[in-house]
């Protein structure tokens, strides 16, 4: 048996493990879309380093655009079967691979009007909508906890990572020559105490395991100062400067949490009496899907909807759909909050709020979660004094803040605690992805003195033997 890693590689998006069993048989693990490389982004995408049509199965961790965002090319390019994953993140991923769609196709659109002008060749999308509904009949969906085989001598059972809804830690058991592997993708790990979801689950004893590295050598604070940080970045701004709180936040995961914190500023009677606009029609969409999904959350989530049958609802909040009510927003001179995906600032329509609201000195950009360093979150957490969106130069004067606590992966206490029902003596072997290169080492260190003997950092496109 060989595995061989071709995204999530020494960097954090693109996830993509590729699992040869025997002769014949790949399994894929996740297919996920590379984002914030820059200009290596494009290439990225297309280069798979195996043969789509060759893959016999496909196995999804979670909703996340980096683990399935390049399905709707997989499929386009040749991939036939099945694509296993739980009930919630293929609710996700249909609105999500669309959207996916949606934006790509946009963005090729603004950049051919350019290369037209200048008679260069014209850009394709990586995929259409067309492509992305393509992938939908081939959903086949697992419940947490329910042992399912894939195929002959290859069995699956999901355990629940608490990352975001729906996603899950792959554990197979693989019978190859009459021996039995066990392999464990963790997909991302979700962090313990989460304010909304269920902590992560243990898992069976593997002998293998792949496991996330975000935040290897990174301790978060507490969740629960979270609440109060959000409340001091809406009164500095709103109430003390009478500027504007612009929030990059992915429409899944991070857009309900904010949502939740300023519920419960309602319920404590400290919310500020403002307009509070979530500018995402998927944000919109992914909210009403979570909260069909109660049984993914915390216990006390599960408390409160005794007493609130809408925890991610307030007074004042206004969902805008609609593009020119987002473009109405650039002319709103009061103060107020606008949500807006996507999460590092690279696509979607707050990056519009960002480039109209930049240049002013009341307003805040408050960023709440993890951004690639060459991403337009990533440069602005470096707090430049001028700042390039669209093509175009801007002065930046509006604060530039992050709330760190947010992050929906794991720190590395997260990351031991997860594998802390683990004998390591019959591990014999990790190999740390989705992270950076550096902190990756940090965390190989971490882990070699909790007892691990070998701990692997693949490079892209590296093969194993295992």
């Amino acid at each position: 048996m060989k595995i061989s890693f071709h995204g999530a590689a020494r960097t954090v998006t693109g996830s993509k493990h590729l699992l040869h069993i025997n002769a014949n048989k790949k399994i894929l693990l996740d297919c996920g879309l590379f984002q914030g490389m820059g200009k290596d982004t494009t290439r990225l995408n297309t280069e798979w380093g195996f043969v789509p049509e060759e893959i016999n199965h496909v196995i999804i961790s979670h909703a996340h655009i980096d683990h399935v965002g390049l399905l709707p090319k997989l499929v386009k390019d040749g991939y036939k079967g099945k694509i296993y994953c739980t009930p919630a993140t293929a609710s996700l991923a249909r609105l999500l691979l669309v959207d996916s769609a949606r934006i790509q196709e946009a963005d090729v659109m603004y950049a051919n009007k350019r290369r037209k002008k200048e008679g260069l060749p014209l850009f394709e999308p990586l995929y259409s909508e067309d492509d992305a509904t393509n992938v939908f009949p081939l959903f086949e969906t697992i419940p947490y906890n329910e042992p399912y085989m894939v195929d002959e001598g290859v069995e699956l059972t999901y355990t629940d990572c608490g990352h975001i809804l729906g996603s899950a830690a792959v554990n197979l058991k693989i019978k190859e020559n009459g021996i039995i592997t066990r392999l464990t993708f963790s997909g991302d790990i979700g962090r313990y105490r989460d304010m909304i979801l269920r902590s992560p689950q243990e898992f069976p004893q593997a002998d293998y395991i792949i496991i996330e590295s975000t935040y290897g050598d990174k301790l978060h604070d507490l969740q629960s100062v979270a609440t109060d940080k959000l409340l001091n970045h809406i009164v500095d701004t709103c109430l003390k400067n009478k500027g504007k709180l612009v929030i990059p936040a992915f429409s899944l995961g991070r857009t309900q949490e904010i949502l939740y914190m300023l519920n419960r500023l309602e319920l404590e009677r400290r919310l500020p009496p403002l307009n509070y606009y979530v500018d995402s029609p998927l944000s919109v969409k992914i909210t009403e899907t979570v909260k069909r999904y109660p049984a993914c959350f915390n216990s006390a989530v599960q408390h409160l909807l005794r007493k609130d049958d809408d925890v991610f609802s307030f007074k004042g909040l206004k969902y805008i759909e609609d593009v020119q009510d987002s473009i109405a927003l650039n002319d709103i001179n009061e103060p107020c909050v606008i949500i807006s995906a996507s999460g590092m600032a690279e696509a979607g329509r707050v990056k519009h709020h960002i480039a109209n609201n930049i240049s002013d000195a009341r307003n805040k950009i408050l960023m709440t979660g993890y951004c690639e360093p060459m991403s337009l979150g990533g440069r602005l957490k470096h707090k430049p004094g001028i700042v390039k969106i669209f093509g175009k130069e801007f002065v930046v004067k509006a604060a530039i803040d992050e709330i760190t606590s947010l992050s929906a992966h794991g720190d590395y206490e997260d990351m031991s605690q997860w594998l802390a029902c683990q004998d390591p003596q019959q591990v014999k072997k990790i190999f740390l992805v989705h992270g950076e290169y550096e902190v990756q080492q940090n965390f190989k260190e971490r882990l070699l003195r909790k007892g691990f003997y070998e701990v692997e950092i693949p490079a892209q496109h590296e093969v194993f033997g295992i």
